[in-house]
């Protein structure tokens, strides 16, 4: 299998588009499916299916196709989902309330074990059966929980000095729903989510439908 940093970034992103689509024909007990039909679903030709997924090894068969149940355990291993992450949600409003009650989020391996706020009327408040810290308990509870990935859910003015101390305190990933766009050390992973971003695409679409 070839290492991460060998495959491109519009790869990586189309791996959890395919998980979905197995996850609904699993549901509907379609055992195997060939590439041109799995192409119909996502929307992609048969050709970029068999290129994306050659990236990570070798998982069809000529004649038969894809073994849904064994291809959809593969790419949630790439994904590491199997493995299970410990997270963190740095500020308790409506986008980090939204996170930490997420059931998809779960049921896709990443485990949401604390959120921590600075607000005081919130502070020993819970959300779901987590009750909200304060963010000066962050750096104790990430040593003693081997906490991976830290959901950043905080005004934009904030972000980037919460972010550094996640860093020396041993987070391994940023989820950054700020404004603003991290760079941080190459070894820490960060994905920046910007929702404006997707509706303006949205918008492009209607525009030139």
């Amino acid at each position: 299998m070839n290492s991460r940093k060998e495959v491109s970034e519009a790869v990586i992103r189309r791996l959890p588009k395919y998980l979905r689509c197995l996850g609904e024909l699993k549901s509907k007990k379609v055992l195997r499916i060939s590439s041109k039909e799995l192409s119909e679903r996502m929307s992609l030709t048969a050709s970029q299916i068999r290129q994306d997924l050659s990236c990570f090894g070798e998982f069809g068969q000529q004649g038969y196709g894809y073994n849904i149940e064994y291809l959809n355990e593969s790419i949630s291993k790439i994904l590491g989902t199997y493995n299970g992450f410990k997270v963190i949600v740095i500020g308790a409003g409506n986008m980090g309330t939204a996170i930490t009650k997420s059931d998809r989020i779960k049921n896709r391996g990443f485990n949401v074990v604390g959120i921590f706020d600075n607000n005081k009327d919130l502070i020993g408040t819970t959300i779901g059966n987590i009750k909200i810290q304060h963010i000066d308990k962050v750096k104790e509870f990430i040593k003693s929980n081997k906490i991976d990935i830290a959901a950043l859910t905080i005004p934009k003015e904030q972000t980037e000095k919460i972010a550094e101390k996640m860093v020396t305190y041993g987070i391994k990933g940023l989820w950054n729903f700020s404004a603003i766009e991290l760079k941080l050390p190459e070894h820490i992973a960060i994905e920046n989510v910007h929702l404006s971003d997707s509706i303006m695409v949205l918008g492009y679409k209607i525009n030139n439908e």
